[in-house]
């Protein structure tokens, strides 16, 4: 699966140019909402991240999942395990995906948080069933557990002159 572009001209503002203005000169932008869902539809891999306050650390996990517009939600299929689990005993989650140039120089990243929760109504299921999220991992994966976009933020970091240049 491929990753989407790095965006060239996000809606924005700079936080901070650590280096020098030059050619080589990296600074950080905030990226929109709009950006942000944009790159999470346009994706579909990242991480899940679920801390559950009795357990001795977070849960994370690679995984694939779609994004549902009508809902502004994340959907991952799940099979039973830490995942399904923790989501259920915690009902809050972070959902995380980025992108960088082959150079390392530059890049993006888009965090999500949200209430999340295993999706049991039978009219969701049928509808969600459409988007056609097929599972990476093996084995059957017959859970769906929905993430809202309640907090999103996402930055860019990119070469300062990209933005006065139109990007490369």
């Amino acid at each position: 699966m491929s990753q989407p572009p790095v965006p060239t001209r996000p809606e924005g503002s700079a936080i901070r140019a650590p280096q020098p203005a030059g050619p080589l000169a990296t600074e950080i932008l905030e990226l929109t909402r709009p950006e942000c869902l944009r790159l999470l539809a346009a994706t579909g891999f990242g991480r899940i991240v679920i801390n559950v306050p009795d357990w001795d650390h977070p849960v994370i996990r690679p995984v694939n999942y779609v994004f549902d517009e009508p809902s502004q939600s994340v959907l991952i299929r799940s099979a039973p395990g830490s995942k399904l689990h923790a989501v259920l005993r915690a009902p809050r989650a972070v959902f995380e995906i980025d992108g960088a140039h082959p150079d390392g120089r530059i890049g993006w990243s888009v965090i999500i948080s949200g209430i999340a929760a295993e999706v049991t109504d039978a009219a969701e299921l049928q509808r969600i069933e459409q988007l056609d999220l097929e599972p990476l991992a093996p084995g059957y994966k017959g859970h769906w557990i929905c993430i809202r976009t309640n907090t999103v933020s996402g930055r860019r970091i990119g070469f300062v002159n990209d933005r006065a240049a139109g990007g490369p």
